[in-house]
């Protein structure tokens, strides 16, 4: 996985970069054909969002999906479709950073000219803090005289409601994505600006004032900075305050859909990747596959409870999602990468913890790869179709993004992998007899 820096692409005059001019459609459609003039298929990517657990997990996917796919880069994909923290990875990929890049920027924090400091994402958010404060003294006066004017005609409680409003709509600052990711994109051969980068990006978010989904990087919404699109997409209600856009407010953008893959397929995609991290835990499954003990989520309290239905209810809806895409896209492939449900290590792994992002990285990267090997055969002519090859040699090797095995679990990981990989031989051993002896019997 030897992944370097892409060398930054040359770009030309400003009318040049402008969506619809000549220059840029004479450059789409170079890419859309091969040498043959054929042609070629057009390949979307579609991240879901699940805080920072949910970042890093799609990072160790993507790892092991671009070392184990032949003939797919995903740095030139045609389209890329990010939502809350899969923003944050789509966005960085639309700009040219390798996963490998991103993995020693955000995982291993090991790239001096790019720090990222994870506890900018943990800031307390003081200007909401002393907004809010700052309306409880008017607003406690008009419930006293609210309450004052009508005694019989509402009760107590009930005039003093609006107090609720002095409530923060947001636990932490989510400033810091916006300004790392400025940064970062205003480095040269990158751009902070949708109508500048040479593919397709979008980054959706929900109107909070009309419950409707916001598609950053559409016409007459790629205008906004991406970074403040990230940032936008990425607002978690209730953890980061809504962010102010053109003096709409918006939040996460999972709030409506999970993947919106259909933005994608919109766009003419006809093969769409989709990282989805967050799954229901099945407790059950897990003892029955030798995982652990059973877990009675009812013992970890509120957070595990509100986790395992938050979780349930993104991706029962992503699964309607998904069969719908079947109908109205007849045309076009939607191939799901996402956690089974028995995965307890990234269940019972706070979504926004950061502290073991190392493990939780290589974590992805193993069960992706063993994901993969598993489905080749379901997977392998769907991909084919698009020009794409399971590199069936690259998953039998033994690869491990943690250097230093921690508590075993780098060992563990190989050893699961390898049973995988003689279980499936021996299947496709098995299969191959009975196709040779088959036709030995009908004709006797």
């Amino acid at each position: 996985m030897a992944q370097g820096v892409p060398s930054p692409r040359k770009r030309g005059s400003n009318a040049a970069r402008k969506r619809g001019s000549k220059p840029a459609r004479k450059k789409m459609d170079s890419r859309m054909r091969g040498n043959d003039g054929n042609r070629k298929p057009r390949i979307g990517l579609a991240l879901a969002g699940g805080g920072p657990l949910g970042g890093i997990y799609e990072l160790g996917a993507l790892l092991a999906l671009s070392e184990s796919l032949e003939g797919v880069d995903f740095n030139d994909l045609d389209v890329y479709v990010g939502v809350s923290s899969g923003g944050f990875i789509a966005a960085g990929l639309a700009n040219g950073l390798t996963p490998e890049r991103m993995r020693h920027m955000f995982i291993e924090n090991d790239t001096a000219d790019e720090p990222f400091e994870p506890e900018q994402l943990l800031k307390p958010a003081f200007r909401e803090y002393a907004l809010r404060a700052l309306s409880v003294p008017p607003l406690l006066l008009a419930s006293i005289w609210n309450y004052l004017a009508s005694p019989w005609s509402q009760s107590f409680f009930e005039s003093f409601q609006r107090l609720s409003q002095a409530i923060p709509t947001g636990i932490f600052n989510s400033a810091g994505i916006n300004q790392f990711l400025s940064r970062i994109f205003t480095a040269p051969g990158r751009s902070n600006d949708f109508r500048q980068l040479s593919r397709r990006l979008f980054l959706v978010a929900t109107d909070l004032d009309s419950g409707e989904s916001v598609v950053f990087g559409a016409p007459g919404q790629d205008h906004v900075p991406i970074s403040t699109a990230v940032q936008a997409s990425a607002a978690l209600p209730g953890l980061f305050p809504p962010v102010e856009v053109d003096g709409r407010h918006y939040v996460d953008g999972a709030l409506r859909k999970t993947l919106h893959a259909s933005v994608a397929l919109k766009e003419g995609a006809n093969l769409v990747l989709c990282v989805n991290p967050l799954v229901p835990f099945d407790s059950e499954l897990a003892v029955k596959r030798g995982a652990g003990k059973r877990h009675k989520l009812v013992d970890g309290g509120l957070p595990v409870v509100l986790a395992q239905t938050f979780r349930s209810i993104i991706h029962s809806r992503m699964q309607v999602g998904m069969a719908k895409y079947g109908v109205d896209y007849k045309n076009a492939d939607v191939v799901l990468f996402e956690p089974n449900s028995d995965d307890a290590e990234m269940f019972f792994t706070n979504m926004f913890s950061y502290s073991s992002r190392r493990r939780l990285c290589d974590h992805a990267y193993q069960k992706t790869r063993i994901e993969l090997y598993r489905r080749r055969h379901e997977l392998g002519p769907i991909l084919a179709r698009h020009g794409i090859r399971i590199r069936l040699e690259a998953l039998k090797e033994k690869h491990s993004l943690v250097h230093h095995d921690i508590g075993g679990h780098a060992e563990k990981e190989d050893t699961l992998l390898a049973a995988s990989h003689r279980l499936g031989d021996s299947l496709d051993e098995l299969e191959h007899w009975l196709k040779d002896r088959l036709p030995t019997r009908k004709a006797a």
